[in-house]
C-alpha cells in the first residue's frame, strides 16, 4: 500500500472549506504583543486586528492573505499551544456530536463577530482543538508556502479510539502506514490527505499529554531552528530528516511548541 503523499503545493484557499478541513490555526498567548513580534522576524508576518470578543486578537497576514491568530490567553494557568481549528457547517450541531463522541466542549458554541461561529473542544484523550462555522471569515488564505501551516499533526497514545472519535464527527477516511510497528494514520476527505494521527504509546509526554502539532512551512530548517534561539525561543528536537522533509521542533518564547518543515513531497513505503 503505498503512503499519503505530503501536500507539497502552495494552495490559495479563497473557497469556504468542506467541513472537517483544518481551515485554520490559533495561539493564545500571554503576551501578545511581544509573541507577535517573535513571530513576525520569524515568518514575516504582519497583523490585522479582530476579532475581539474573547479579548485582544489579531490575524497574522503574509502576502495580503490571513494565515493564523494570536489573542490573548485569558487564564495564565491554561496552557498555550497552537490550535487547529476544523471547518464545520454548523458549529453547534458539531459541538453536540463531540458530546455524544466522547468528547468535551470547553468553549463555545459562541460568536465571533461577523467572524463566524467557534468552539473549543477536547478529544477522548484530551488534545484540544477548534471548530469554525464561517461567516466572512473562512479561515487562511493560504497553505504550503514559507510562513504558513503546512500539516497538522495528532499526537496520541494509540490511534484507534481516537481516529474513530474524529471519523464520527467528520467523515474522514483513513490509511494506515504500512511500516511495521508504526501506529500512524493519514485522514483523508474526498481523497485528499489533511491530516495525521500519530500514536506513540508510552512516549507521549507526561506534561503535555495528547496534542494537535501545527507544522510550518520554511525555506531552511536549519535557519530558521537557528533563529527561533536568537529570538528567545528554545529547540526542542534539532533538525533532522524527517518522513516528508527536514523537520525540527521548536518553541516560541512562551513555551508554544510547533514544527518547521521544508517538505519534500514524495510516495514512501512503508
Amino acid at each position: 500500500m503505498t503512503e499519503a503523499r505530503w501536500p507539497d503545493d502552495s494552495r490559495d484557499l479563497g473557497a469556504r472549506h468542506t467541513p472537517g478541513t483544518p481551515c485554520w490555526v490559533s495561539l493564545m498567548a500571554h503576551d501578545v504583543a511581544a509573541t507577535q513580534e517573535f513571530y513576525a522576524a520569524l515568518f514575516g508576518w504582519t497583523y490585522r486586528p479582530g476579532p475581539q470578543q474573547l479579548g485582544p486578537y489579531v490575524r497574522a497576514m503574509l502576502d495580503g492573505y490571513e494565515v493564523a491568530g494570536i489573542g490573548q490567553l485569558p487564564d495564565r494557568q491554561l496552557p498555550i499551544v497552537w490550535t487547529p481549528y476544523l471547518a464545520s457547517d454548523d458549529a453547534d450541531v458539531t459541538a453536540e456530536t463531540v458530546r455524544h463522541c466522547g468528547g468535551t466542549v470547553g468553549v463555545g458554541p459562541l460568536e465571533a463577530g461577523r467572524a463566524g461561529r467557534m468552539v473549543v473542544a477536547l478529544d477522548p484523550a484530551g488534545a484540544v482543538f477548534g471548530i469554525w462555522q464561517a461567516a466572512a471569515h473562512i479561515g487562511a488564505g493560504v497553505a504550503g508556502v514559507p510562513g504558513t501551516v503546512t500539516w497538522n499533526e495528532l499526537l496520541t497514545r494509540e490511534t484507534v479510539e481516537v481516529a474513530k472519535f474524529y471519523r464520527t464527527i467528520f467523515g474522514f477516511t483513513e490509511e494506515a502506514a504500512t511500516t511495521p510497528g508504526l501506529d500512524y494514520l493519514t485522514l483523508y476527505l474526498d481523497g485528499r490527505p489533511l491530516a495525521s494521527v500519530r500514536g506513540v504509546g508510552q512516549a507521549l509526554p507526561r506534561d503535555r499529554g495528547a496534542h494537535w502539532m501545527t507544522y510550518f512551512e520554511t525555506v531552511d530548517v536549519d535557519a530558521s531552528a537557528a533563529r527561533v534561539v536568537e529570538l528567545g525561543g528554545h529547540v526542542v528536537r534539532p533538525a533532522e530528516p524527517g518522513r516528508y522533509g527536514r523537520v525540527a521542533t521548536v518553541a516560541d518564547p512562551e513555551g508554544a511548541i510547533f514544527t518547521l518543515i521544508r517538505s519534500e513531497p514524495r510516495d514512501a513505503t512503508g
